[in-house]
């Protein structure tokens, strides 16, 4: 460009210089100085040829063209001087700018923009020191800063005055990061404070003349010298790591801190290389050399080994890095089993210093920030996690369920750590990590049987080192698994409260119930009282009291309970939302109105396929239970009138109305069919092929003692197909031979009495037993009138309609009748009383007839 276009200080001129500044803050360094030398040329250049113009006394070139101007547009002309500044000045006047910002923000105690500068100042102060040295200015600035954070918590301390929000976070900020920042500055932070006027007015004490600039190298040259550096620079081949601003990363035992804190600082910022990081931690492994360094190193790679998990679209840990977390958690608490002078404490201070180490004497002890009890939840919590997300009728399930075994393994490791740091303090903070590792290792073995337990434990104790041993389960009563879980419910017991007792005792009730302990876990649940407020407790817990429900109805059934079984199933099974109590499914209804949050909760806590109750056999043994006491009920209720409405199963009596209304009934086809045409044949009174048709079920083959089981269910359906018999047909019957029902239903004749004995003593049946003759004489009964019968059947009618409107009433308002009758008037509410009106008038017209 000639000079005549490129002189003088026009507008077009000044927005070409904004637009050349703009361009200098989008180069590299390198370019920067480039450009600053180019236009010094330009300038001294350009300078020189005015001068010789001024000496020649006249116009030359285009200069000759131009018209005369008057003294005042020269004037003016004079004042429009563009000022070219390089990229260092203005790296420092940006620094004075932000020094200035936070001294008026510290005069009116503004600690939310004093953080926020700060942090612009050190990022600033970075470009400033890679061309010279570290201004004065900033020296001043961060010394005053400390000043005044050390002032500000002594006026804290003095005053009962409180900073706001946002105050406290950013003086908390300034008030972590100053001393950090100050160590580097020591020096010339002392110095200043010796003598800060000297220290401002002297000469900058790192500031060195430069050297002649040296002729810069092409790319080639540069691109030759890197390729003839490379190999000395590392030992990976030629190549070696780099970090930013291209030099290379060495990684010493010295700078292991050092590494960790940049790590440490750097989670949950966006594009974050967790696995670069990773694998810069298996580095620093290698070169650690003190049980301390190793200790930091493996809490800090397991820690982002998790994070891995946040960052990534899967809902659970990868197999690979759980694998890797747990055998580096193994390894971490090898160390800190061997090194008894250092310990992971969760309320432990931060060790800040990362030039050296701590020093520790043998006698004392040094406390680590970190958690080992949360990071054995969080390996348990994501296999939990991983194991629902795998289709459990694959290989896959399987190998994955093998990994537990090592889990259970560190379990009982940490728990032995654990066990060497609590106190018998119930209060202490360490008590409550050793009753969560607790509560963990028992939730691993209470809903599995005795010989599986018994296998977990001898390969545990196996892995575990000799020299260590448990205080609450010792080594050498680990044979006994009812022992075992009866240790762990006491210590529970004994040190915790809360959610945690309740678990533990629901665990215990649920071990007893799976080993045919009924009546023990009866009573346990009975005096536990969870009944009664299980409500306060969170979802999980009561996931867990539905299970032990179940678990104590199944365990009443295989002792022959059926009344017991029938009852405490009645609840779960008879909601028919068996799935979601019990965590294992979820019911999505056309029109439910779940959000997609709370679905993904309750994805979340449904149990892996190996914790599950089998649904279908615990729908049979509940619709078998029924039709042991339904069919002898109907065939009660259909001689005495005024049971009629007593109900024991609504599901059973709407499926076997259900079939009967069919008009061609096929083979049973699955578990249910079978069921209910077994309770048809019963109700018929042929109970031999009730008992085949329930034998035939294959579901009986999936409990343990298939025979055992059979056996007992052929028992039931004889003496229940005797009530039956006698309830149908004792009205027709003035006495009745004890022998001819003995071969009829091919029971002993002792038993047939006691049966009949407990039928006259609970009024089921109006007769007595002869025991001379062997006879059951029957009493007839009042037959009914033809009134008082039309007077029953209105009775049933009108509560078949009350019913009937009270459920759509329920339907329409969606368990808001009361507030409905209100805004719907009085039609509704008359309707209800009307319907109540006749049935108490049929009930009352019953009871005067008889």
């Amino acid at each position: 460009m000639s000079r005549f276009f490129y002189r003088g200080g026009s507008d077009s001129e000044s927005s070409s210089s904004d637009e050349e500044e703009d361009v200098y803050s989008d180069r590299s360094e390198e370019e920067q100085e480039d450009s600053e030398e180019e236009s010094s040329e330009e300038e001294t250049s350009e300078s020189e040829d005015e001068d010789a113009d001024k000496e020649a006394g006249g116009r030359t070139g285009a200069s000759n063209f131009l018209r005369d101007v008057s003294d005042s547009e020269e004037s003016e002309d004079e004042e429009k001087v563009t000022i070219v500044k390089s990229a260092k000045d203005k790296r420092l006047e940006g620094l004075e700018n932000t020094i200035r910002l936070i001294e008026n923000a510290k005069k009116i105690n503004d600690w939310a923009v004093i953080s926020t500068e700060f942090d612009n100042l050190n990022r600033q102060i970075v470009k400033v020191t890679q061309s010279g040295p570290t201004p004065k200015i900033y020296i001043k600035a961060v010394a005053d800063l400390e000043d005044s954070v050390t002032e500000t918590i002594s006026k804290q301390k003095s005053s009962d005055k409180k900073m706001n929000a946002s105050n406290a976070k950013g003086f908390n900020a300034v008030k972590q990061r100053i001393k950090k920042n100050n160590k580097d500055y020591a020096a010339q932070i002392e110095k200043y404070r010796e003598a800060q006027d000297d220290f401002m007015l002297s000469e900058e004490e790192t500031e060195k003349p430069a050297p002649a600039p040296a002729p810069k190298p092409t790319k080639v040259e540069r691109i030759q010298n890197l390729a003839a550096v490379a190999p000395s620079a590392g030992d990976d081949d030629g190549f070696a790591t780099v970090g930013r601003g291209g030099k290379t990363l060495q990684y010493t035992p010295e700078s292991i801190l050092k590494h960790l804190r940049a790590i440490v600082e750097s989670r949950g910022k966006k594009n974050t290389d967790r696995s670069e990081q990773i694998r810069t931690m298996e580095k620093l492994l290698e070169v650690a050399q003190t049980p301390y360094q190793r200790i930091r190193v493996y809490l800090t790679l397991i820690s982002t080994r998790f994070d891995l998990t946040a960052s990534s679209s899967a809902n659970y840990m990868g197999a690979d890095q759980w694998k890797n977390a747990n055998q580096e958690f193994s390894t971490l608490l090898s160390v800190l089993e061997v090194n008894r002078n250092f310990l992971v404490s969760e309320g432990a201070d931060e060790w800040e210093d990362d030039e050296k180490q701590p020093q520790v004497a043998p006698d004392q002890t040094f406390l680590i920030p970190g958690s080992i009890v949360s990071y054995i939840e969080r390996l348990d919590d994501e296999l939990t996690r991983s194991l629902q997300q795998i289709d459990p009728h694959t290989a896959e399930y399987i190998e994955r369920l093998g990994d537990e075994q090592q889990l259970y393994n560190n379990i009982v490791r940490t728990q032995l750590y654990i066990e060497s740091l609590s106190t018998s303090d119930k209060n202490d903070p360490r008590q409550d990590s050793a009753n969560r590792v607790v509560i963990r290792r028992l939730e691993h073995v209470y809903f599995k049987p005795s010989q599986v337990v018994s296998i977990l434990e001898d390969a545990t104790w196996k892995a575990t080192p000799s020299n260590l041993d448990s205080a609450v389960t010792p080594r050498a009563k680990t044979g006994d698994v009812t022992d075992l879980i009866q240790t762990l419910c006491n210590y529970l017991f004994q040190f915790s409260d809360g959610i945690i007792r309740a678990r533990a005792m629901l665990c215990q009730i649920y071990f007893l119930a799976l080993h045919d302990q009924y009546y023990r876990s009866r009573d346990l649940m009975l005096m536990s009282h969870l009944t009664e407020n299980i409500s306060n407790f969170d979802v999980s817990t009561q996931i867990l009291f539905n299970r032990t429900l179940v678990q104590i109805g199944l365990c009443a059934f295989r002792a022959g309970l059926i009344y017991e079984a029938q009852n405490t199933l009645g609840d779960i099974c008879g909601s028919g939302r068996q799935k979601e109590l019990l965590a294992q499914g979820i019911i999505l209804q056309r029109f439910s109105t779940v959000s997609p949050e709370q679905e993904r909760l309750e994805r979340q806590r449904q149990l892996p396929f190996h914790m599950h109750i089998n649904l279908e056999l615990l729908e049979c043994i509940y619709l078998t239970s029924s039709m042991f006491l339904e069919v002898p009920l109907m065939a009660q209720t259909s001689s005495a009138p005024e049971m009629r409405r007593r109900m024991i199963s609504k599901t059973f009596r709407r499926m076997l109305d259900y079939n009967e209304r069919q008009v061609f009934t096929g083979p049973p086809e699955n578990t249910r069919d079978g069921v209910i045409m077994s309770a048809k044949f019963l109700a018929a009174g042929d109970w031999k092929k009730a008992a085949s048709m329930l034998a035939s079920i294959k579901i009986w083959d999936l409990m343990p003692q298939a025979d055992k089981i059979k056996e007992m269910l052929s028992q039931q359906t004889q003496e229940e197909g005797l009530r039956t018999y006698l309830f149908t047909y004792a009205p027709f019957y003035d006495s009745l031979s004890i022998s001819s029902l003995a071969g009829m239903f091919e029971l002993p004749e002792k038993k047939i009495a006691a049966i009949i004995s407990r039928m006259i003593s609970h009024e089921e049946l109006a007769a007595a037993l002869d025991q001379v003759n062997d006879v059951i004489v029957f009493r007839k009964g009042v037959e009914l009138s033809r009134l008082q019968s039309q007077i029953v059947t209105l009775a049933d009618k009108s509560m078949n309609l009350l019913e009937a409107n009270e459920k759509t009433l329920e339907q329409r308002t969606q368990g808001m009748a009361n507030a409905f009758q209100r805004e719907q008037g009085p039609w509704v509410a008359d309707l209800v009383v009307s319907s109540s009106v006749v049935v108490h008038w049929a009930v009352q017209s019953r009871l005067r007839f008889f």
